[in-house]
């Protein structure tokens, strides 16, 4: 016990020492994404940890939290509704009733080519249907003011009301893949994953309709209830407040936007703690962790391997969705070509492997060291470089040394992960 408060208190006095040595506004944000990736890195645990599934498409799951924001805080288009936003809802209906169909007749009709025949007309016909209504909608949409809109457009409303949203989008999402990837062997099971969340990457980018693809969506509305720089600066009882104290009211407004931010990632994270805490000293946690030691034994003894993987599969999605509406809030914007699997998949990974799966904390811990080195090294990384190089001769190969400070993250990201694996393979927090 006293290890790991003490191995807490080292993660948080290095957000300290950063505070002090550069500034609280770099602390305060590396604080505010570390907190978000420790959130990420629950759901992986409860994936992983709890279950042994080896999900590598985080990435989709967070940038389906981060489109729920849009879908869910952005104010309506009322021309694109106008145009096209009834053909393309009837376009998904459709596309979606004839899945349905499909399946509802494969599982129907018996074995045989007929059963073949009539499953593929119906996914013949209703792909030409749905192209037929989905096409000129979207058509329609996207042609509308291009430069600042071509979209549906949200709902208006208040972007933390996008969290939940972002999970149940998530959690949806990881039902559908579940349904077909969680009978595949592990390795498998990580290759489909990372292919979807590639695939759902290249929707977000490509479907202008839905967030404006690689054009962006900027200016999001934050959540409540933080304010605004702009207006905190505007008012007088801030203004008086920040004189009183000796601040300087630009820098003092974005410390304060920031320290709401991290009241309430802190909040959410702490109750996914809770939440897993509870789930995983659970009759259904001892049950998982026992499907994750030995399928098998857990199969023999009547439990339903498949129904409890997806059910974890879900829980874990949901939790990163979250996050990844969370993310997104933050900055204010959606940017699909931000998304990435170095970031937001392996890099989680690193930070479930070093804090220890399979242990809550240890995840968190994972995630808030992993993320202010990740974030730290970027900024650190050019100053450190031009001290090592300090003592040679101008030429090419100094250039290059310098050029090449951004990728020191990754360096040392990989020695990080070496160290542990080689001191603690289990982790800095064990599981018990």
């Amino acid at each position: 016990m006293m290890r790991n408060l003490a191995l807490f208190a080292g993660v948080f006095a290095l957000f300290a020492l950063t505070g002090m040595m550069q500034s609280w506004n770099l602390a305060l944000s590396i604080l505010n994404l570390s907190l978000i990736s420790a959130i990420m890195a629950l759901g992986v645990n409860i994936q992983w940890g709890y279950a042994g599934l080896f999900n590598t498409g985080i990435m989709g799951f967070t940038a389906l939290g981060g489109l729920a924001v849009v879908l869910v805080s952005t104010r309506p288009v009322v021309e694109g509704w106008t145009a096209g936003g009834t053909g393309i809802l009837l376009g998904l209906f459709l596309g979606a009733a004839s899945i349905a169909l499909a399946i509802f007749t494969w599982n129907r009709l018996p074995k045989g080519r007929m059963r073949m025949l009539a499953t593929l007309a119906i996914c013949v016909l209703g792909f030409i249907l749905f192209r037929a209504v989905f096409d000129p909608a979207v058509t329609a949409v996207e042609a509308f003011n291009p430069a600042t809109a071509g979209n549906l457009g949200g709902l208006g409303l208040n972007p933390t009301l996008a969290w939940p949203v972002g999970g149940l989008l998530a959690a949806a999402a990881a039902w559908a893949i579940g349904k077909i990837s969680l009978g595949l062997r592990s390795d498998y099971l990580a290759i489909a994953t990372l292919g979807i969340a590639e695939i759902i990457i290249a929707v977000m980018k490509n479907e202008d309709w839905l967030a404006r693809g690689v054009k962006n969506i900027i200016d999001m509305p934050r959540p409540w209830p933080v304010p605004y720089e702009v207006d905190l600066q505007q008012s007088a009882g801030f203004l008086d407040w920040a004189t009183r104290w000796g601040f300087e009211p630009t820098t003092a407004s974005s410390i304060v936007v920031k320290l709401i931010y991290v009241v309430l990632f802190t909040a959410v994270l702490l109750g996914v703690i809770w939440l897993s805490e509870r789930a995983l000293n659970s009759p259904w946690g001892r049950m998982m962790r026992a499907i994750r030691d030995n399928e098998v034994s857990a199969a023999a003894m009547g439990k339903d391997v498949t129904k409890r993987h997806l059910q974890v599969f879900i829980l874990g999605s949901a939790v990163v969705g979250i996050a990844g509406a969370m993310y997104t809030s933050m900055n204010g914007q959606l940017t699909p070509g931000e998304y990435n699997p170095l970031r937001f998949t392996f890099l989680v990974w690193v930070m479930v492997i070093v804090g220890g799966s399979g242990n809550n904390w240890g995840s968190v811990l994972g995630g808030l060291l992993i993320g202010w080195l990740w974030l730290i090294v970027e900024s650190l990384g050019p100053a450190v470089m031009r001290g090592i190089v300090a003592g040679l001769e101008e030429g090419p190969l100094k250039a290059h040394l310098i050029d090449s400070a951004q990728h020191m993250r990754l360096l040392t990201m990989g020695v990080i992960l070496l160290l542990v694996l080689r001191f603690s393979p289990r982790g800095l927090i064990p599981e018990k």
